[in-house]
């Protein structure tokens, strides 16, 4: 995986994106009371195995720590990667 991906927070569409070869990945979020819904992770095929899921998770679920939110993972994605990383991430959930 490309550890130098950029991901860009999107504050006011509730998204987190990497921009990759003219595609791009998200990651939707709502937010209500402190407590972060993640609600759907997307990863163009083409950029699919590339780790690109991972990365944008991980940023994301490193803002809701940053910030001391709590975390929903409703998106299976995120809620397989927090389970791989129950040691990481664990803690953040709701």
């Amino acid at each position: 995986m490309n550890k130098n991906l950029d991901v860009i927070h999107l504050q006011e569409r509730n998204r987190f994106e990497i921009h990759v070869e003219g595609k791009i990945a998200e990651l939707d979020y709502s937010f209500r009371d402190g407590v972060i819904t993640f609600t759907h992770t997307g990863v163009p095929r083409e950029l699919g195995g590339q780790g690109i899921g991972s990365h944008i998770v991980r940023a994301g679920l490193d803002y809701a720590r940053e910030k001391g939110y709590k975390v929903i993972p409703l998106c299976s994605f995120v809620d397989a990667y927090i389970r791989r990383h129950s040691d990481e991430y664990s803690d953040l959930v709701a």
